[in-house]
């Protein structure tokens, strides 16, 4: 299929746009470049734009004959959503709504959007229990919100104009691909797992907000899903388009990891003692988040590959390893001749 990867150069996106890639599809990346990596992306098969760019858009839709759309792009920081709403209204809401635009009036109809298990907000549960899609979504930041109105937005588009969709809410996206070429480079790094490793080789410590939870060591509990289960899933969505094309499902591990379990498994891991220091709880911080992935496990046909947290972690360390700069230093890709759209 021909496909179209908005958000190509970020991290899960790369990860996606490799392995449809592999398999065969004919992909192509946009990409601003604003918080990704040109030496992430596919050689040759990429564009520099923003989603505000409807022209541009247009030309890539029309002229690559793209059958779906694979939707990452955007800004994903939840502190700073907080801080600055007007920006991730503007490139999670606005740029989404002028990319679905550009889908209509080019007669692109088949969708799958990157959301996040954020939507479900300060839903609190116990260690066995677990985040099912039907339960209530109550957004917390303003990063969640922009998410949970543009899948809104999604299913009023299908309403109207027919479009297929499926909408994946993440977990916690963690690990590096298989093969060492890609990995976890944020700026700044807000992930648990990233960081730890950075003490791990840098020194310093780690702090963990709360050992009051009311969960097995009274730390926060996160289910921690691979990147690459991630990307595998969409590949596997692609085969469901005219079968059951409008659903939401979840995409996590099914089981849940506190954050001592994290640091401990990262020093196992690394062989490095990790320092950390217990600071006050976050106000609104849940205690436990737990995906229920059965749906995307019956839809899909799919299950996570990576089933241990040493696993995820072992790929993180060995890309961190070899990238202790991240993607800096890595050789340059210089996007398709990028076009001066015309009509």
């Amino acid at each position: 299929m021909n496909i179209l990867v908005t958000g190509g150069a970020g991290y899960i996106g790369s990860h996606t746009a490799k392995l449809l890639h592999e398999n065969g599809h004919e992909v192509w990346l946009y990409d601003n470049l604003s918080t990704g990596h040109k030496e992430a992306v596919i050689p040759g098969r990429w564009f520099i734009g923003d989603l505000c760019d409807s022209d541009l858009l247009h030309y890539i839709l029309k002229s690559k004959e793209i059958e779906v759309v694979m939707h990452f792009a955007g800004s994903a920081l939840v502190g700073e959503s907080v801080t600055y709403p007007a920006k991730y209204y503007q490139n999670n809401v606005v740029g989404s709504l002028l990319l679905l635009e550009a889908m209509r009036v080019c007669g692109v109809r088949k969708l799958i959007f990157s959301s996040t298990g954020s939507v479900y907000g300060d839903l609190t549960c116990g260690d066995s229990e677990k985040i099912s899609e039907t339960c209530t979504t109550k957004p917390k930041n303003t990063y969640a919100h922009t998410k949970l109105f543009v899948e809104k937005a999604i299913e009023n588009y299908a309403i109207a104009y027919g479009f297929e969709h499926i909408i994946f809410r993440y977990f916690n996206a963690a690990g590096a691909s298989a093969d060492g070429t890609l990995g976890e480079d944020h700026t700044p790094e807000t992930h648990l797992i990233p960081r730890i490793l950075n003490v791990a080789s840098n020194g310093g410590h780690i702090d963990i907000y709360g050992i009051g939870h009311g969960t097995k060591d009274g730390t926060c509990v996160r289910d921690y899903i691979h990147v690459e289960d991630i990307a595998s899933a969409h590949l596997a969505a692609l085969d469901i388009f005219g079968l059951q094309t409008f659903v939401t499902m979840n995409l996590g591990c099914g089981f849940g990891h506190s954050v001592s379990e994290i640091v401990d498994a990262c020093g196992d891991v690394t062989g490095k003692r990790i320092e950390t220091h217990i600071k006050k709880s976050r106000t609104g911080d849940p205690q436990c988040l737990i995906a229920d992935p059965s749906l995307a496990m019956s839809v899909l046909d799919w299950a996570p590959k990576y089933t241990t947290l040493e696993s995820i972690i072992e790929s993180a360390w060995e890309w961190y390893q070899a990238n202790p700069n991240g993607y800096a230093g890595k050789s340059k890709e210089t996007p398709h001749n990028n076009p001066t759209p015309t009509g």
